[in-house]
């Protein structure tokens, strides 16, 4: 099979660092955790590029659903992500774009992906997108970044995702969004410059008010219509709530702490905060699971005021930061 990124086997894959079962969040949302190994796999350190968390925000009902600016990508891993126009056969077009070189992003059903067993796989069904490295329509067999990781699917999953036919027009109800990466080379040759230059400006367009004490505003609200549904409406909610922003922090304090290690000092305490929100999001997520079953909120809302703390100690320290002169790239 022809690859759009050559030479991986997805039996003797190591994912990125970012992915470490041992972090708070090793997993984020689909997308930034398909472009972590997307750049792990092409060769790029995926931290350099995670300063755009800063500007997550509380969106009303939800957190900021984050993703890595494309112009960001572009300067330091040499990414440009494009639309692609499905108007034929979905795998005709998934073809084309990797004996290019390119890979296709799809929006596919997670009911089909092998990797999400115990979860989704041929038990429900969720939109996710995947990174498709790899076909082979006559083994009915693909190759595909998703989550943590590159697996492979087959068969009737195969079958599941682009149909009997291939996905041809008229053979699907709706053709799936589709984008493409082409790799180019990196605009940027110091990736450490570059990420500071790149978290000055999303440090200037930060939320106006902190995120944290908005939610904390409304979590009341949002516990007393939690306490009239299913308790299986938690693993959604969490997911753009607390999930969110928990797994948002974490790379931002892995970023900061990155950026130390390349001779930034003055941010340790940032560092520290934006750690600390992670793991109380974590913790907060599993006492709302309690929570829910038991339909007893007590208590839950009193934890986002550390966290609220923790969110403008890391913005003080940032700002500071910011206005000083930076240093060089330790050698």
């Amino acid at each position: 099979m022809e690859s759009a990124i050559p030479g991986l086997d997805p039996a003797a894959y190591r994912p990125s660092r970012l992915h470490d079962p041992e972090r708070a969040w090793p997993e984020t949302n689909c997308y930034v955790d398909l472009l972590i190994e997307v750049m792990h796999a092409g060769g790029h350190d995926p931290v350099a590029a995670l300063g755009f968390t800063v500007e997550q925000d509380f969106e009303g009902d939800q957190f900021t659903f984050f993703k890595f600016p494309v112009a960001d990508l572009k300067r330091l891993a040499g990414f440009e992500i494009q639309e692609l126009a499905i108007f034929d056969s979905l795998e005709r077009h998934v073809m084309n774009q990797i004996a290019r070189g390119r890979l296709p992003l799809v929006e596919v059903d997670a009911h089909y992906l092998p990797d999400t067993r115990g979860l989704t796989y041929r038990m429900g069904h969720s939109k996710t997108t995947i990174g498709i490295n790899a076909l082979d329509p006559k083994a009915r067999r693909m190759v595909y970044f998703h989550g943590p990781g590159l697996w492979i699917l087959e068969g009737e999953d195969y079958e599941g995702i682009f149909g009997p036919t291939g996905g041809q027009a008229g053979a699907l109800p709706l053709f799936p969004y589709t984008e493409f990466v082409k790799f180019e080379a990196p605009e940027a040759e110091d990736a450490p410059a570059a990420a500071r230059d790149l978290l000055r400006r999303h440090l200037s367009n930060r939320p106006a008010k902190n995120p944290l004490a908005a939610y904390r505003a409304v979590f009341d609200a949002h516990a007393a219509e939690l306490a009239g549904r299913d308790p299986a409406y938690f693993h959604v909610y969490a997911f753009n709530t607390l999930r969110q922003f928990g797994a948002n922090f974490e790379l931002l304090s892995t970023h900061l702490d990155w950026l130390r290690r390349h001779g930034d000092a003055g941010l340790e305490c940032a560092i520290s905060a934006a750690a600390g929100i992670a793991s109380s999001a974590k913790t907060m997520q599993f006492k709302l699971a309690r929570a829910m079953a038991r339909n007893r909120f007590e208590g839950l809302a009193e934890m986002l005021d550390p966290m609220v703390e923790a969110y403008d100690a890391t913005m003080a320290e940032l700002d500071g930061w910011a206005s000083r002169a930076q240093p060089r790239a330790a050698a």
